[in-house]
């Protein structure tokens, strides 16, 4: 098999060349799939978790604006905390991404891509998305306890955020390596 101008040729029985490039385009974007769900997924659970944290915080803000206190500036920080989850599943993207710029390790891998990315976007969906739930009743603590326990509740969605750490960190580790990487560690 041979790759000529980003089509795939290979032998056939009687000796003539195949083109494989229709079904290999396939397989590639099979696996590019997984590239996008990965940050799609993400993001998804990331809006929604901080649109639970951040309705949340809004009518924590009603209730002491009509009690006549100060806006607490603490429930930014606990709605704010579900964008992380879309970085790391970008993180895994870009790392996807150089996979796809060897066409034969792309369609070679192209089912463990997918895999990959459909893996981490889901970790980072739920993660980023009960990180908003944690937050949001965290949030409601906080005003309902005058601030006090601010600490248990990052610590609380501190260990959500630990497994969209743990499905980037997983899912980096089965990226296939790139010939460069290879040849390097070898050689």
């Amino acid at each position: 098999m041979m790759l000529v101008e980003g089509a795939l040729f290979g032998t056939g029985a009687l000796g003539g060349v195949t083109l494989l490039a229709a079904a290999d385009n396939f397989w590639q974007y099979l696996g590019q799939m997984g590239d996008v769900l990965a940050l799609g997924l993400a993001a998804l659970g990331s809006a929604i978790g901080i649109g639970m944290a951040g309705q949340a915080a809004a009518g924590a803000w009603a209730r002491e604006s009509r009690a006549g206190k100060t806006l607490s500036f603490t429930y930014i920080i606990l709605l704010g905390m579900p964008i992380s989850q879309t970085l790391y599943a970008m993180i895994v993207m870009n790392r996807m991404h150089s996979v796809f710029e060897h066409p034969e390790l792309a369609v070679t891998n192209a089912g463990l891509m997918l895999g990959i990315g459909l893996a981490t976007g889901l970790g980072e969906m739920f993660s980023a998305w009960m990180q908003g739930l944690v937050g949001a009743a965290g949030i409601r603590a906080l005003s309902e306890g005058e601030g006090k326990g601010f600490a248990f509740v990052i610590i609380a969605m501190g260990v959500v955020e630990t497994v969209g750490i743990f499905a980037m960190v997983f899912m980096l580790g089965m990226i296939p390596a790139l010939p460069e990487a290879a040849a390097a560690v070898g050689g």
